[in-house]
């Protein structure tokens, strides 16, 4: 559980901005919210929002990661439980669903939730009653239910491993939140509203040429990478960011990705033969060696593991001058 200021979404992309307006049309209701994203793209800020826009709003929230807590524990921390229900358990004890009566509760890893929890989170659907570990009698309570899984669970429950009956009581409003990969043009405002957080306010300008980079990067680990190489840029760069200043696989292979799949569609679509898509993979490696390394020729070389003076007949095989931009 944890609970602080309200977190932020900040973009201007299209398929966001979208499920923005979706949260402020459903917000206001009592539905399940199903929020279905990768690692990291933000789950916990879109379930914060849900919250502040219904009508609980001034009632309690209560965040729980589901996959950092121990299995054993699992029943306890959620539904609580009676004086000497077990070993330790020395005095009785509020679940969190109890804690978030009037309010709602944000269960995150939803996806990692043992068989049996599932029956017993079923039950709070179905009829807003659950059992403290020990108890003889049901709790009521009321609780709006935001869930949260980095996969989709029809997967899960093809493989046995979720209740399909659970799995329609959570999906009642699915969204599914793109990965920042699909989102570039958000990485410009992310990081420099990271970096000015992190900054304690001041301003810390992000050279094009960084920026690119930082564009082309394919964040496997999305806001949450993002936000992290944010806060190590506030913490060491002075001035200004420039591409020396980024991380060595940001600044080196950030724009891998699209050029092998640029050239492929070339090569696939007839538009340029084999030997064609290898010069323009060459003649551009080239060129972001040179630009991840403020085109010192000696470290671009060495980045590219081959000699100087092989390097220097590649530029001029390729034409490639130093004020070449990618």
């Amino acid at each position: 559980m944890n609970a602080g200021k309200p977190l932020t979404i900040v973009s201007q992309n299209e398929k966001i901005l979208s499920l923005m307006q979706r949260i402020e049309k459903i917000a206001p209701s009592d539905s399940s919210v199903l929020l279905v994203g990768e690692t990291g793209v933000g789950k916990e800020v879109f379930a914060d929002y849900i919250h502040r826009y219904s009508h609980r709003r001034d009632k309690p929230f209560v965040k729980v990661g589901l996959a950092a807590m121990p299995a054993d524990l699992l029943e306890s921390e959620l539904f609580g439980h009676e004086k000497g229900a077990f070993t330790s358990a020395h005095a009785e004890k509020k679940g969190l669903f109890e804690i978030a009566d009037g309010g709602s509760i944000f269960l995150d890893d939803i996806d990692d939730v043992p068989m049996p929890i599932q029956s017993k989170l079923l039950r709070v659907l179905e009829s807003g009653e659950l059992m403290r570990v020990g108890a003889t009698r049901p709790i009521r309570v009321d609780v709006r239910l935001i869930t949260a899984s980095k996969i989709d669970l029809k997967l899960l429950i093809e493989r046995d491993k979720f209740r399909s009956d659970l799995f329609y009581r959570l999906n009642v409003v699915p969204m599914h939140i793109p990965p920042l990969r699909e989102r570039s043009d958000d990485v410009p405002r992310l990081m420099n509203y990271f970096l000015e957080n992190y900054g304690n306010g001041k301003p810390l300008p992000v050279t094009p040429r960084a920026m690119s980079a930082l564009q082309r990067y394919n964040w496997p680990g999305n806001v949450r990478e993002l936000r992290n190489v944010a806060q190590r840029l506030a913490l060491f760069a002075e001035k200004e960011i420039d591409v020396k200043d980024l991380p060595a696989e940001i600044a080196h292979s950030g724009g891998l990705d699209v050029l092998l799949k640029k050239c492929q569609t070339c090569f696939y679509e007839d538009a340029m033969s084999f030997s064609q898509v290898m010069a323009c993979l060459e003649a551009n490696l080239l060129k972001q060696a040179l630009a991840a390394n403020q085109f010192n020729q000696s470290q671009a070389a060495r980045h590219l593991k081959m000699s100087l003076s092989t390097f220097r007949d590649k530029l001029k095989k390729h034409s490639i001058l130093l004020s070449d931009s990618l």
